[in-house]
């Protein structure tokens, strides 16, 4: 991905009228370069939280457009809510992506927060990593007293906002004040509790968050606080790093709920969070009956969490993704207030190109009518690559049989490690199924350009060299990867479940053919470079290849027979 991505995830104080959220995500949508990702209301909270992304200089527009809009849509003096709140649109982070760094990302926040305060006069406190001053980092400090204390707030010299008016005028009453920043990735994440009591979820919440709780004498509870020689309150840390949290009720659902914050998934990923909030809650007597994940969540913080609690069981996480997120949301239990979509939850699944024909989403049959028909792609590359795949795939389930055999269980790590390198090498091989015939596609096309002129025959030359190496090296990734099948596929012939040898047998015929038909397609297209010295340097490489696949093919099958006539 090559492009310069930002999110951007504005908070806005109006969670229970439709009409109003959609006028605001409408304005989203009309904004050129930006793609709408999620829209997300809550009706005890009276806040949607909405996420969108695009180029950051799109994302600008869009942002401030939408803030426009919730200003002239949203009354903060009749808003009422569960959730900490200070103005219409009360917070808007911009979140790096991709292509684009921190440092960036600040700049255009900052411009966003300048545009606000003097375009539409409202109050702007900019927070992480663009604020000003160290104190204003922290959201909680900004937004302390939230609406509310808005009038106190900027009559405070200490408390001037950053950009926008300092005084509390009608047009200020009406909008509230915004804080606008840019931010690591954070996970908005509500833990479901059986109990209705918000002294409960509290004290659950102040155990796990970072910041903790105050320290008392005597009674935790109502004991005198203890404070410092500077006079400031001692605080007993809580067991999570990175985490911020508050218990409340929840009236739409009829339970208390731990909601918080993880703004360092490294150092708190979600299911550490979920474990150590379960283990809290259960110290009290209350049980942790789910959660709720608010707007939207990267792939790997799901696929983490499944791989942690697959390891649990001893089970092998060499499955599908699919798989492998499916039991993410069963152990944590994402579902437990309504349906869990990843489709429509994750981020990655989200951006993805579904417009994309791609080869290896066809049928078995489909797959194979357009191989046989008269269109010379996909070709025998990309039949490589998918006989490499299916190599792969059945030494990963050798290893996720043998790691699943009743009376092996302590030896389920030592599969499910192989069952996962297999699979990661399975997908690498169907990513060069479409890779080999979209090289292909490449020479056809300069085949295409023009060629009336010197300097268009010069280019067209230039071209056809650059598409031809190209068809070149994918094949031979392709001996490279599917070679590397055969150290899984001897361990399984060997060490494996012996009622599936011949399995891991005839992954080895795969790999061994998989290497042989891309050696093939290696030549072919090496005889069509104009440098003979980097074709044959590729040339060598592959023979190097060829004779290890069939002498590493050989010894696995030697092995498959001797398991099978014991």
């Amino acid at each position: 991905m090559n492009k310069r991505l930002v999110e951007c995830v504005p908070n806005f104080s109006e969670g229970r009228d439709m009409a109003v959220i959609n006028q605001i995500t409408d304005v989203i949508k009309a904004s050129e370069g930006v793609t709408l990702l999620d829209v997300d209301p809550g009706f005890a909270t009276n806040r949607t939280v909405v996420t969108f992304i695009g180029s950051p200089e799109a994302v600008v527009d869009a942002a401030y457009a939408a803030i426009k809009k919730a200003q002239e849509l949203i009354d903060m003096r009749h808003h009422h809510g569960e959730h900490p709140r200070m103005g219409a649109t009360d917070v808007c982070p911009l979140v790096p992506v991709a292509g684009i760094t921190m440092e960036e990302t600040v700049q255009y926040a900052r411009q966003l927060a300048e545009r606000v305060g003097n375009e539409l006069a409202i109050p702007v406190y900019c927070y992480e990593e663009a604020a000003f001053t160290p104190k204003r980092k922290n959201l909680a400090v900004v937004r302390a007293g939230e609406y509310e204390a808005l009038p106190q707030k900027l009559a405070d010299p200490e408390m001037k906002p950053d950009f926008g008016p300092a005084e509390y005028t009608e047009s200020v009453a009406k909008s509230g004040g915004t804080v606008i920043g840019a931010r690591d990735f954070l996970l908005a994440v509500n833990f479901n509790l059986n109990t209705t009591s918000t002294r409960r979820a509290n004290a659950i919440a102040f155990d796990v968050r970072e910041k903790g709780r105050v320290k008392r004498e005597g009674n935790p509870i109502t004991g005198k606080k203890v404070l410092d020689e500077n006079g400031h309150e001692v605080m007993i840390p809580g067991t999570l790093k990175g985490t911020k949290a508050i218990g409340w009720f929840i009236k739409e659902y009829g339970i208390a709920q731990v909601s918080m914050n993880i703004t360092d998934m490294n150092t708190t990923p979600l299911h550490v969070a979920f474990e150590e909030v379960c283990r809290k809650a259960e110290a009290r007597g209350v049980r942790v009956t789910g959660t709720e994940i608010v707007g939207l969540v990267p792939k790997s913080v799901l696929i983490n969490a499944g791989k942690y609690f697959l390891a649990k069981q001893n089970r092998s996480a060499g499955i599908a993704e699919s798989e492998i997120v499916k039991i993410a949301v069963r152990s944590m239990g994402l579902d437990n207030l309504g349906p869990f979509n990843a489709k429509e939850k994750v981020i990655e699944y989200l951006i993805e190109d579904h417009t994309a024909n791609r080869l290896v989403d066809m049928t078995c049959f489909d797959f194979a009518e357009e191989t046989a028909s008269e269109s010379p792609a996909p070709g025998g590359g990309s039949i490589s690559a998918y006989m490499g795949a299916l190599g792969a795939a059945l030494g990963t389930m050798v290893a996720n049989l043998s790691s699943h055999k009743p009376g092996w269980d302590e030896r389920w790590e030592f599969f499910a490690n192989y069952a996962e390198e297999g699979h990661q090498l399975m997908e690498e091989l169907l990513h060069l199924v479409d890779e080999d015939t979209a090289a292909f596609n490449r020479i056809m096309d300069v085949f295409g350009m023009p060629k009336s002129s010197p300097e268009e025959k010069a280019k067209r030359a230039e071209a056809l060299e650059k598409a031809t190496l190209y068809a070149t090296e994918v094949p031979l990734r392709t001996m490279k990867a599917a070679v590397r099948a055969f150290p899984l596929l001897k361990a399984m012939a060997s060490e494996g479940n012996p009622n599936s040898v011949s399995d891991a047998g005839v992954g080895a015929l795969a790999a061994r053919s998989a290497v042989l038909g891309a050696h093939l397609n290696v030549k072919i297209n090496a005889a069509g470079l104009k440098d003979r010295e980097a074709a044959q340097r590729i040339l060598d490489e592959a023979e190097g290849i060829a004779k290890e696949a069939v002498a590493l093919e050989q010894e696995i099958l030697e092995i498959t027979e001797k398991v099978i006539n014991k």
